[in-house]
């Protein structure tokens, strides 16, 4: 298995590569939790799974976000080593490259972004200027994920959760309540 990454109209799509003698054609699966699978027949190049994901860009952000609505707390991915190790690469591309495209509104500067394995937090911002996520940021609905990153960005601008926070994120998503609420569905 090989996990790659796709940037399709500024969207990080991290998927895993899967080579079937079976398979006729290529193929895209989203498991439980949201994984995507780009399952190819035996002696297609894996270079050609990155041009069909872009091809198919919208209906795998429908699919995937329609599959971990429908799914409980229960199926977004429990904290493993494992997990960990599979998904922190794919996670920090992520959150790297939207990180950059929501910040276009800010114009704020960090210094560093790491990835872990938190039990009870989604992310945080420390005074140093450095952002943390979880690996599972990646296994959510991209609202939910924009809403993760961008709370975290408005704490560059304002260390708290003041009015003034709130304005911050509300700039950006006006529906920040309605997202913060899902957020708690899902954990």
């Amino acid at each position: 298995m090989v996990i790659v990454v796709c940037y399709a109209r500024a969207i990080v799509i991290p998927y895993t590569i899967r080579t079937s003698a079976r398979a006729r054609h290529m193929r895209i699966t989203i498991r439980d939790g949201g994984e995507v699978v780009v399952t190819l027949p035996q002696g297609v190049q894996e270079a050609r799974a990155s041009a069909f994901v872009k091809s198919k860009e919208r209906w795998i952000t429908q699919a995937r976000s329609k599959v971990l609505r429908q799914q409980s707390s229960t199926t977004i991915p429990k904290r493993s080593v494992s997990d960990f190790k599979q998904y922190k690469a794919a996670a920090h591309t992520f959150v790297t490259a939207r990180l950059q495209e929501c910040n276009t509104h800010y114009r704020y500067v960090w210094n560093n972004v790491s990835i872990k394995n938190t039990s009870s937090r989604w992310g945080s911002c420390s005074k140093k200027k450095n952002l943390s996520f979880s690996y599972r940021i990646i296994f959510l609905p991209p609202e939910l994920q924009d809403y993760l990153i961008i709370h975290e960005l408005c704490h560059l601008g304002e260390f708290n959760h003041s009015p003034q926070f709130w304005k911050l994120v509300e700039a950006e998503l006006p529906n920040y309540k309605h997202l913060r609420k899902e957020l708690r569905r899902v954990t």
